[in-house]
């Protein structure tokens, strides 16, 4: 039931277009919507029922708000703005960027084709995308030895073994047409769109008379560009007899989860497939409407000729925001194959319900165990701290972000201690809290829902006092307290109560696999960083050898036993006098010096 506070909100409600931000207790925005009428949709969280993600995400609405816009397409565009600012829990949010490679043909004097994984803004004409680099490859180097352009680095003032060998226009060596280019251009373009029929008349015409001149080596070369332009093009079944570059999009939607798939149809082929699994909150139609305006707001995200979706979507607005006609086949194989889209779509959600299911319970489950202990509301981004040193010295602390109770581990962190000179849990905790959440607030970025202290009082009571006294945050903290056998064992409040989990609930799971992998991080960075001060420190014990010369032999070699191994020419080669590389290798190989002295009684 809606709280008093939102119940009077309900009631300003406009009945206009816009986008709605909900909040959780602590006024983090969890969730970003759009709406035509926003008084109709905000208020359905609050007066219907609900189960799934929904159900979960109106449990944590404190509070929301509303900004009105002009028009369907302002609130389209907003809530992609929004989404990708605050970075809502529960919205749809896609990681920018894709590893697949393209073929570009340059926009330059003498254009070159190439493979690049990255689509700029530089009038080059971009083919793609493919479903792995070896695909690219391969038919770059057909297109290269087919319809050559240039492959050397330009004028040298003599040709080229690529002229020699018939795959460049000879630019390395005399001025070039730009009419020729255009030519074997216009021929690529026509390949890279489908248009296979050419080419293949080409090579067998070729092929024959190869044949005919008794270059059998080359009719063979030839023979076999045929059968790769059979195996790797013409394999697939034909999706259309036009060669338009296009995206189809398809979704499945059951128990609040939705599965979409997405197809790229290049020379008329179904060339790649790619799926996607999110728990869903708004109406399939609008997540999907989400999904695909973040899908090309990707870096290397390259916008087709036209964009297939089922029936109810908003065509209208999302072909006026990409700039693309956006529609919907009514018939033939381009409806077929959004039906075979929405089949693979149900087939993999069904598939993973049971996964799904099952994984739930050590990972949302086990943090709301963790969370009812400690008499906190559900959160979903846990911290967690330790610390690292051997007698005092080469003092690091680790932090581990864990989310929905899986590890989060482009979010570690890894601080080497600069105040604290010897070991002093309290002064080590207190340097690393406030450089970690004096950061966050100023950067404005999220906050976690629970911080944990791998350690006993002294560390929960250092984070509390920092927190509260110097920066003025409310983030609940912890501390994961072990037993004689150095395993975990309580979970303790901040006043000090030690909380006996359950050992064979999830949750006290969760805090071993935290307290672990913390352990474990804060081990590894100590380890590297011992490693690192101990070559230095012998380095700078030998005569002559500087900050710079230290720092040189740090970077090529990494560790004392390669740069014992490195000859005195390798150490020259760094811009080491002989003098001080003689004296390198004697200090660090003794035993050289020792047969030396042999040699000389």
């Amino acid at each position: 039931m809606a709280s008093e506070h939102i119940e009077k909100k309900l009631k300003l409600l406009p009945d206009l277009p816009g986008c709605y931000l909900m909040k959780d207790i602590n006024s983090k925005i969890i969730y970003v919507g759009k709406a035509k009428n926003l008084k109709n949709r905000v208020r359905s969280y609050f007066k219907s029922s609900h189960e799934g993600k929904t159900a979960k995400l109106v449990s944590e609405i404190y509070d929301f708000e509303t900004i009105v816009t002009s028009t369907d397409k302002e609130a389209f565009l907003l809530e992609i703005t929004l989404i990708q600012k605050h970075k809502p829990h529960y919205n749809i949010k896609l990681k920018r960027g894709t590893g697949y490679p393209y073929i570009k043909i340059t926009n330059e004097k003498d254009p070159v084709l190439k493979i690049e994984s990255q689509v700029k803004k530089d009038g080059g004409y971009y083919f793609g995308p493919y479903p792995n680099v070896y695909a690219a490859q391969e038919t770059l180097q057909l297109l290269q030895k087919v319809y050559p352009l240039r492959r050397c680095h330009g004028y040298q003032k003599r040709p080229c073994l690529y002229y020699h060998m018939g795959q460049c226009l000879g630019a390395c060596f005399k001025e070039v047409p730009p009419e020729e280019y255009a030519k074997n251009i216009k021929k690529i373009k026509s390949f890279l769109n489908g248009n296979v029929k050419g080419i293949k008349k080409e090579l067998t015409y070729k092929m024959q008379q190869a044949a005919e001149n008794m270059e059998y080596e080359r009719a063979g070369e030839l023979r076999d560009q045929i059968r790769y332009v059979e195996m790797t093009v013409e394999r697939q079944k034909i999706i259309s007899n036009d060669n338009t570059p296009r995206d189809l999009f398809s979704f499945y939607m059951d128990k609040s989860w939705i599965s979409i798939q997405v197809f790229f149809i290049r020379q008329a082929r179904l060339i790649k497939r790619e799926k996607r699994l999110f728990p869903c909150i708004d109406t399939s139609e609008a997540e999907l409407a989400s999904f695909i305006l973040q899908f090309y707001n990707q870096k290397n995200r390259l916008l087709p000729k036209e964009i297939l979706v089922p029936a109810k979507l908003d065509k209208e607005i999302l072909s006026e925001i990409l700039g693309i006609p956006i529609k919907t086949p009514k018939r033939g194989p381009k409806k077929e194959l959004l039906e075979l889209a929405t089949k693979n779509a149900q087939l993999i959600l069904e598939e993973k319900f049971r996964l799904l299911e099952l994984d739930d319970r050590k990972t949302t489950g086990a943090m709301k165990e963790l969370t009812d202990a400690l008499g906190l509301p559900l959160g979903h981004r846990i911290e967690a701290f330790d610390h690292s040193h051997i007698q005092g010295s080469d003092l690091v602390s680790a932090m581990v972000c864990f989310i929905d109770g899986r590890p989060e581990k482009k979010e570690y962190r890894k601080y080497k201690l600069q105040t604290v000179d010897h070991a002093d849990e309290a002064a080590s905790t207190r340097e690393v809290i406030y450089r970690r959440y004096s950061r966050l607030a100023k950067e404005n970025r999220p906050l976690p829902d629970l911080i944990l202290m791998d350690g006993g009082e002294i560390q929960v009571e250092a984070a509390k006092d920092v927190l509260e006294n110097q920066l003025g945050l409310a983030i609940p903290v912890a501390g994961m307290v072990k037993n004689d056998h150095h395993k975990t064992a309580d979970l303790l409040r901040a006043d000090g109560h030690k909380l006996g989990l359950d050992p064979k609930s999830e949750g006290f799971y969760l805090l071993q696999r935290i307290q672990d992998e913390v352990h474990r991080f804060a081990i590894a960075f100590h380890r590297q960083v011992r490693s690192k001060n101990s070559l230095s420190s012998r380095l700078e014990r030998i005569p002559g050898v500087g900050p710079k010369t230290r720092i040189k032999l740090l970077r090529q070699y990494g560790s004392l036993k390669k740069v014992a191994q490195a000859s005195l020419e390798e150490l020259q080669a760094l811009g080491i006098s002989k003098k001080v590389a003689q004296t390198i290798k004697l200090s660090l190989n003794p035993t050289e010096k020792d047969s030396k002295n042999k040699n000389k009684m």
